[in-house]
């Protein structure tokens, strides 16, 4: 039997995508109260970088990002398939070496801080 590295790619897009639905609407909510100037003063600047310069907030952030950029890469593999582009492989390298590229900068920035 022939092994693959499916298992790999698709439990990466559904961690992200389970993470996405839970997280994304919430993000979306606390970055309009931020732009509307109501947010609570839990999400200051101090307290925010504060979370970030910490190791565990360093893993989160990390994580969140990381399986939002798989699952995104995943899905625009599916969707550029569905549109006829079938040259699935070349695809495939591009989409994931993108999201790779992402998780990279996303360790870079966050040891930055």
């Amino acid at each position: 039997m022939a092994k693959s590295n499916k298992p790999i790619f698709w439990s990466l897009f559904a961690a992200g995508g389970t993470l996405a639905a839970f997280l994304a609407p919430v993000l979306a909510l606390l970055f309009l109260m931020v732009a509307m100037g109501h947010a609570p003063a839990v999400f200051s600047y101090a307290n925010l970088h504060a979370f970030a310069a910490n190791w565990l907030g360093k893993i989160i952030i990390l994580g969140v990002i990381t399986l939002f950029l798989w699952h995104a890469a995943h899905r625009l593999r599916v969707t550029l398939h569905d549109f006829g582009l079938r040259q699935d492989a070349i695809v495939a390298i591009v989409v994931y070496l993108i999201a790779a590229a992402g998780t990279g900068l996303t360790v870079v920035y966050l040891l930055r801080i």
